[in-house]
């Protein structure tokens, strides 16, 4: 899988010495992540292509992404070295070692995201979840964004993987025509990480490290926050929502449309793992009462 092409294009892009080790993290999407120990002890995550499918290319995309985030945060991993192959960032070494509750340090990091504002939804480029395209063209209407930019592309992605049958499609035909009563039109447009859950979220006895795999575009604050409560990870704790809102307050309607952002990501897993997720959907359905 893994082979000696790889390891010299990798040491010609770093261009600072041998490889001297490496562990394959893992393959997602076709995308091989590799930890890299180099003659110098420094150590790397190297991210690359072993079979591209798609004209969309997420090597890039992070890449710029990070160096986009890389200006404004320390707790993303620092872009190394890119080019259309390989994507070479920083080592954040962590453990499965989580908090029991929300941490202020973890809190604070998502509270300094979203406070970077924008006058429109979407981005300067297109972003990745899940090595899928996000569109980011830019809109002045949230509900529109979410509609024709989120929902409506990864329903028909979904779909076309596995299809969800008349109950979901109906209900979710249903919530495209009918956006504007669920969702709020013009929230602040705020920065969000775009693929929070919990295995972007690393740690190392209890303390927050940093986050991994942004898919970064401007958008309402409590997609993300939905996101976050949606796995229900053990540092997500029951004053979750208390703690951030002493910060960015919540709209006082946010737990009745929470599961339609939440959708999102259910349709997003039909699309990217399997059709066990479509159980899932349907209880966020049932949920919005549609």
């Amino acid at each position: 899988m893994i082979t000696k092409k790889h390891i010299r294009e990798i040491e010609s892009l770093l261009n600072k010495g041998k490889i001297i080790k490496y562990n394959l993290l893992q393959v997602s999407f076709d995308i091989a992540c590799l930890k890299i120990q180099i003659s110098d002890s420094k150590k790397y995550i190297v991210k690359f292509y072993l079979n591209k499918k798609s004209f969309f290319n997420a090597i890039t995309s992070e890449a710029k992404n990070l160096k986009y985030l890389n200006k404004k945060f320390d707790f993303f991993p620092k872009l190394i070295k890119f080019n259309n192959n390989y994507l070479i960032i920083q080592c954040f070494e962590n453990d499965n070692c989580k908090p029991n509750i929300t941490n202020s340090d973890f809190l604070q990091s998502i509270i300094k995201i979203h406070s970077i504002s924008n006058n429109l939804y979407g981005f300067n480029f297109n972003t990745q979840i899940g090595a899928l395209e996000q569109i980011n063209d830019f809109e002045n209407n949230w509900a529109t964004f979410f509609i024709n930019k989120r929902l409506n592309p990864i329903f028909e992605a979904a779909n076309l993987e596995n299809y969800m049958g008349s109950f979901v499609n109906k209900k979710i035909n249903f919530l495209f025509k009918n956006i504007n009563n669920f969702i709020p039109n013009n929230p602040k447009a705020s920065l969000l990480h775009g693929d929070l859950w919990e295995g972007n979220i690393l740690f190392k006895k209890n303390k927050f490290i940093g986050f991994i795999d942004p898919g970064s575009f401007f958008g309402h604050n409590e997609m993300e926050v939905a996101y976050l409560r949606w796995f229900n990870p053990s540092f997500i704790d029951s004053n979750f929502l208390e703690k951030y809102n002493d910060y960015i307050k919540l709209d006082k309607n946010y737990l009745t449309y929470e599961p339609a952002y939440q959708l999102y990501y259910a349709l997003c897993n039909v699309a990217l793992w399997d059709k066990s997720y479509i159980k899932e959907t349907k209880k966020l359905l049932l949920k919005l009462k549609i």
